[in-house]
């Protein structure tokens, strides 16, 4: 769903070209972004998208209380939405129509959930699919006038699911799939400091792994893509390119979500952290 809502939101903003509230009058704290349009906010489409993604299929795996894990979604959802207000990123309406966006796309999509993460874990055309498709989507990404990171940051995305999809399908077919043990949906486990410590670790060993991926992988696939294309390495603008910046980031980031959904929950057992 992240990066279903991600892709759709980052093309509408390239074919609306909506402008950013302008400055003044608005105080823009993040300046990065300042050649992407505004409309939709893609933050308030993930924000909303993730939390109750997380909120509508948890249920049928662990045991909580509704109404809590609704008030928690609705939460995060608002402080991250109302986060491009006072950023100066986004107007009221760019944040309203992600957040509508996201509500209707999941609305769409949630009678399939079930049968799309059967047909993702078990169908043999899963991964045939997921890689070319989705690279394709990168590559393809509508062309603008001037440099935007908007391509990059979708290709980043649709990198990562790529390849924890492709992961967690080999998963399945390996019989590894590191479920809850007992009978679905199980207990919340109590919070102890024991649990709290295990999961920091979880959290460290998990960043340093994905960190250090993503750190050789792009090293590596900047290093022959520079070479192919006879390129000199003191080029730093040469990254922005379609021919370079897609291929390096898709690659980067499909080696980080492998490396999330395959090694690192292995690495768990084999430390002792699950």
């Amino acid at each position: 769903m992240w990066a279903l809502v991600m892709y759709i939101g980052q093309v509408m903003k390239d074919l609306l070209k909506l402008p950013r509230p302008p400055s003044p009058p608005v105080v823009k704290l993040e300046m990065r972004v300042d050649a992407e349009y505004g409309l939709p906010s893609t933050h308030a489409m993930a924000a909303t998208a993730i939390s109750f993604t997380v909120l509508l299929s948890a249920p049928s795996r662990v045991q909580f209380q509704f109404e809590v894990g609704l008030l928690l979604a609705v939460t995060l959802s608002s402080l991250v939405s109302l986060s491009r207000l006072y950023t100066g990123m986004h107007s009221v309406l760019d944040v309203v129509c992600g957040i509508l966006i996201s509500a209707v796309l999941i609305v769409l999509t949630y009678p399939y959930w079930e049968t799309f993460d059967h047909l993702q874990l078990t169908s043999w055309i899963s991964p045939v699919v997921a890689l070319p498709l989705l690279f394709f989507l990168s590559y393809t990404y509508p062309d603008l006038d001037h440099y935007s990171p908007t391509r990059g940051d979708t290709t980043t995305i649709l990198g990562a699911c790529a390849g924890s999809s492709v992961g967690y399908w080999l998963n399945k077919q390996l019989g590894q799939t590191f479920e809850p043990q007992g009978t679905l949906p199980v207990p919340l486990p109590t919070l102890t400091a024991l649990s709290a410590a295990r999961g920091a670790a979880r959290c460290l060993v998990g960043i340093v792994s994905l960190v250090g991926t993503r750190l050789i992988v792009k090293k590596l696939s900047l290093h022959l893509l520079y070479l192919w294309y006879g390129i000199p390495k003191s080029d730093e603008n040469a990254r922005r390119r379609k021919e370079i910046e897609v291929p390096y980031k898709f690659t980067t980031y499909t080696a980080v979500g492998l490396v999330n959904s395959i090694l690192v929950d292995r690495m768990f057992v084999l430390l002792g952290l699950l």
